[in-house]
């Protein structure tokens, strides 16, 4: 993607269903969960490069034995940073007790980050802040092992201001306003809530407290604690959650927004943001992972109980449809499919614009994660030119030469790779005139295949902002000297903000909103915007549930072509001798790639959930205001 855009989070979960010593005989050691752990954080590192943080927690130990360890880092490298400080911390036990490395049960008293159960986390900083107090899994910890809590999650809440004030109602002290604190505290006051009506029970029952502890882990009913904790959440999320006695459950949003993966067998749980990391780490068939089920929990007890146990009443399935486009990863064999789609849909469009002349054409990419929708759109670029060709031949007949015949099967699309991004340019000089000088070379060209006549189409997974477009790579493929170049988006038009962990929150920062404001300026109907900021005003004191997304009134008068034709204007400077022109995947194609993730707010204004609206109209009044601020 040339406009880089962050998103929350990545998650991984693994629960050993047998004894340490099991692995120890079968796969050579007993850190077998740890070494997983550290693939699957490391296959998802695409999600966040931000910070990284690792829980463990060991199962059968004494009192006054540490069983809960937690690492977390927001180095420069951070799964490679917490990593090395658990190996450093391994090697430094092993140097000092050479004769206990095969010692399982002497390893599990005093080796740390060996466990059962294991909770991981990547991150990007979305809301502007990278310290290590925001990095997961938080840690809410007691004395009591049923009351200590860790989360982990990719997520964002749209009402964080009211969860906020829930915890006050219920006359606690947050420490902060943040949804991951709320989310932590409330599942944790919740918690504590079930074991203190536990605890009187069995009290009842004449069981002293020593003995009352086991029972209490037993008994814990970790649905009834989400159930109460997730009722007022309105958001997108896979929520990751371990206690300290062992029991562990990860939720997921009623719409299904956020993705979570599972895969179970006789040795191990395992959860994932991503698939084929379950995949890949675990060497199994695709159809044995499963997706946990839109407003459920799966639900693993310190027995090995597993069961997945509905939270939340579901929503229509609303999952997010840029998983699809660009954050995950590729190998998934769905998204593989779904990606080249993307770009086989869209050449119909590309067809138009370059007047069917595939001849004059060169097809290219912006590296690196657009190249599997370029696999589709060259795919139907020879579709056309097959059918082309077989229209020829079956016109010639006999009347063609064998020569005339192959010259005609020679014909291909011209595919080439013109830019390389510079991995290793980096944005150091401070002055802006120099920055954008600086921006300018972060691609570099390939000389000698474009010529004066040729159309350059070149495809991206998605353009946001435009900024990199116009500041660097309409640029330097004008230096190729085309007749024109044609910037082929793989998504639609992004309109609309997120709310649910993508870093999209502002109106302001999105090309296609401009390009709207300014026609609207053009075509003489501004004062549109005064009603949509009057409009939302208006409903700042309803209830979500009762607001509606004012914003669509801005698009309501322009076709997309028309929007499209306007970012085109706006990103040629004149400096630039090509004629530019802009396609965006239509919506509706959208849904026929990608069937199963039919979120598309960020599209099309369509929230999933009743916070989104709040969130886009908040978004327009900061925009209104000029106040550069997140709509929540």
């Amino acid at each position: 993607m040339s406009d880089a855009i962050k998103h929350e989070c990545g998650i991984a979960m693994v629960r050993l269903l047998k004894p340490l010593q099991y692995y120890k005989d079968k796969y050579g050691t007993a850190f077998y969960g740890l070494n997983k752990m550290y693939l699957l954080m490391e296959k998802q590192h695409n999600r966040g490069q931000d910070g990284a943080g690792l829980a463990s927690i060991k199962f059968n130990v004494a009192p006054g034995t540490r069983y809960i360890s937690r690492v977390r880092s927001n180095a420069d490298q951070p799964i490679q940073d917490i990593f090395a400080q658990i190996n450093g911390r391994l090697n430094k036990l092993n140097e000092t007790f050479p004769n206990k490395i095969d010692d399982v049960a002497w390893q599990n008293n005093n080796a740390p980050y060996l466990g059962n159960l294991f909770l991981g986390h990547v991150r990007y900083g979305t809301f502007g802040k990278n310290s290590i107090e925001s990095v997961h899994p938080f840690l809410r910890q007691s004395n009591w092992m049923h009351k200590s809590l860790l989360v982990a999650g990719n997520f964002n809440m749209t009402n964080s201001k009211r969860l906020f004030n829930d915890l006050v109602e219920l006359g606690q002290h947050p420490k902060e306003m943040t949804d991951t604190v709320t989310v932590m505290e409330k599942i944790g006051h919740f918690t504590d809530d079930e074991v203190a009506k536990l605890y009187i029970k069995i009290k009842n029952e004449g069981v002293n407290k020593k003995d009352a502890s086991p029972l209490i882990e037993e008994r814990i009913n970790i649905k009834k604690i989400l159930k109460r904790s997730a009722k007022n959440w309105d958001g997108g999320y896979a929520m990751a959650g371990l206690l300290g006695h062992g029991d562990a459950f990860v939720l997921r949003d009623p719409a299904g927004i956020r993705p979570a993966y599972y895969y179970q067998d006789e040795e191990v749980v395992v959860v994932a943001s991503e698939r084929p990391v379950i995949q890949t780490v675990f060497n199994v068939a695709i159809d044995t992972i499963k997706e946990i089920e839109r407003g459920h929990a799966l639900i693993i007890k310190r027995n090995g109980k597993i069961s997945m146990d509905k939270i939340r009443e579901q929503l229509p399935q609303k999952s997010c449809s840029f998983e699809r486009i660009y954050f995950s990863r590729g190998s998934d064999a769905a998204i593989y499919k779904e990606r080249k789609n993307l770009g086989k849909f869209v050449f119909p469009q590309i067809l138009k614009k370059i007047d069917n002349d595939i001849k004059n054409t060169v097809f290219s990419f912006i590296p690196n994660t657009a190249e599997t929708s370029f696999f589709g759109m060259r795919e139907a670029a020879e579709d056309f030119l097959n059918n082309q060709k077989a229209a020829i031949i079956l016109e010639g007949k006999r009347s063609l030469s064998v020569e005339k015949v192959k010259e005609i099967l020679s014909e291909r699309p011209r595919i080439e790779k013109l830019a390389i991004k510079d991995a290793k340019l980096r944005t150091f000089i401070a002055d802006d005139n120099s920055r954008d000088d600086l921006v300018a070379h972060l691609y570099d060209v390939t000389y000698g295949i474009v010529k004066p006549t040729d159309n350059l189409v070149i495809i991206d997974d998605s353009i946001v902002r435009g900024t990199t477009l116009k500041q660097s790579i309409i640029k330097i493929l004008d230096r190729l000297n085309p007749k024109k170049i044609i910037v082929v988006s793989s998504a639609p038009q992004i309109r609309y903000p997120d709310c649910y962990g993508i870093d999209m929150a502002k109106l302001g920062d999105f090309i296609a909103f401009r390009a709207a404001i300014e026609l609207l300026k053009d075509t003489n109907q501004y004062h549109i915007v005064k009603e949509v900021y009057n409009n939302c005003k208006s409903q700042k004191h309803l209830e979500d549930t009762k607001i509606r997304n004012e914003v669509t009134a801005i698009y309501k008068p322009f076709t997309d072509t028309q929007i499209s034709d306007k970012i085109a204007e706006m990103l040629r400077t004149s400096a630039i001798n090509a004629d530019v022109e802009i396609i965006y995947q239509s919506v509706e194609n959208l849904h026929k790639a990608c069937p199963n993730h039919l979120g598309d707010w960020y599209f099309t204004g369509d929230y999933p959930t009743p916070g989104g609206n709040r969130v886009v109209n908040n978004a327009f009044i900061n925009f209104y205001e000029g106040n550069n601020a997140r709509a929540y």
